[in-house]
């Protein structure tokens, strides 16, 4: 019995531990995927050149940087942003570095790539890489609307 009880008294507490760990592993999982089940939705509606989809994921005051570039609102990100870029780019993928999610925000942050098409046939198609953020806010009406999204590009090379 004595050996029995020392057993249990060295084993609970490395038990006690692993549950622990594994209780908060689940939960960063959890946020991780929530986050990323968001952009997914955004980085599809790009791919199928769904621009109202697009803008229907935009919070009204809306905020998008990329160099020197800076539109504010819905109205110009909206025009500026995703009307004139969506015709000229295809197959967009983000690769995950850093994100999280709570109540009221959630965010994600990593490296981009993306096909830029060629303005004349007799052209090369383009690639794009860089680092990107978007930030997502809860309104009152509970959904998640864009909030910022800022792109750090390299410059576009020809696609070999």
């Amino acid at each position: 019995m004595k050996t029995i009880q020392r057993y249990l008294k060295a084993i609970l507490p490395i038990m006690l531990m692993v549950s622990v760990l594994s209780a908060c592993s689940k939960s960063g999982e959890t946020v991780e995927n929530n986050v990323q089940a968001l952009n997914k939705q955004f980085i599809d509606a790009w791919n199928s050149k769904d621009s109202e989809k697009i803008i229907g994921f935009l919070a009204d005051d809306v905020h998008f940087l990329q160099g020197n570039t800076h539109f504010t609102g819905k109205a110009e990100v909206s025009q500026k942003w995703v009307r004139e870029t969506l015709p000229t780019l295809s197959d967009l993928k983000t690769y995950t570095v850093s994100s999280t999610i709570d109540d009221k925000t959630a965010y994600e942050a990593g490296t981009y790539s993306v096909d830029v098409l060629p303005e004349t046939p007799q052209e090369p198609r383009g690639v794009g890489q860089g680092n990107f953020i978007l930030l997502w806010k809860k309104g009152a009406d509970d959904t998640w609307k864009l909030s910022y999204a800022q792109l750090e590009g390299m410059p576009v090379v020809a696609k070999r």
